[in-house]
């Protein structure tokens, strides 16, 4: 598999070989090995999540507390989404970036994402399913949000998709309102929790 770092430090869009024949396709679709090689630690993947979205479904900007937090490897089972990786921590030279990554069942790409990253991901069809692997478990009074149509990030989404959010997601915070009420990751916090796990 490739494994090539996105613009945003700590993200990482990795690209598995497939092996077609007669019977269908088979892959690696992960490797703790190879990409501890790349982040300097193998993930400890203690839960798995899964998704299923109509087409336009936003779903994010998600992140959590560091310590913690929660890594996430994340690939499509079907269908297709464009996954984002959006830099929140405060510090960071890359604050209020973002970076993406297709993910569908053609090229079976996937993103992985580090402690103290915000993620969205958005459904480009019906009942696209998408697999989350974290190295955490849910905690809800962990969990924050920012709003994903926020213009000061400027997530772009396709033309003529109309986004559908959730309640919880429709109600979050701006970025700008979500760092002065303190919630958001410090970059050097992040650096040095992620030194911590090799």
């Amino acid at each position: 598999m490739d494994i090539r770092p996105l613009r945003i430090e700590g993200a990482h869009e990795i690209t598995p070989r497939q092996f077609p024949d007669g019977r269908g396709v088979f892959l690696e679709s992960f490797r703790g090995d190879r990409l501890a090689e790349v982040i300097g630690h193998r993930p400890d993947i203690i839960q798995t999540n899964v998704s299923v979205s109509s087409r336009g479904t936003v779903r994010g900007i998600h992140f959590a507390d560091v310590p913690p937090s929660q890594a996430k490897y994340v690939t499509a089972l079907s269908g297709s989404f464009i996954d984002f990786v959006i830099d929140i921590r405060v510090g960071s030279p890359t604050f209020g970036e973002w970076d993406s990554v297709l993910l569908d069942t053609r090229d079976r790409r996937a993103i992985y994402l580090s402690e103290g990253l915000g993620h969205a991901i958005c459904a480009l069809e019906d009942d696209s399913t998408v697999m989350y692997l974290c190295t955490a478990t849910y905690n809800p009074g962990r969990e924050h949000g920012i709003h994903p149509l926020d213009p000061e990030i400027g997530l772009r989404l396709p033309d003529g998709l109309e986004p559908v959010l959730s309640d919880k997601d429709g109600a979050a915070p701006t970025l700008a309102a979500a760092r002065s009420e303190g919630l958001l990751p410090d970059h050097a916090q992040c650096q040095a929790y992620v030194a911590s796990l090799t």
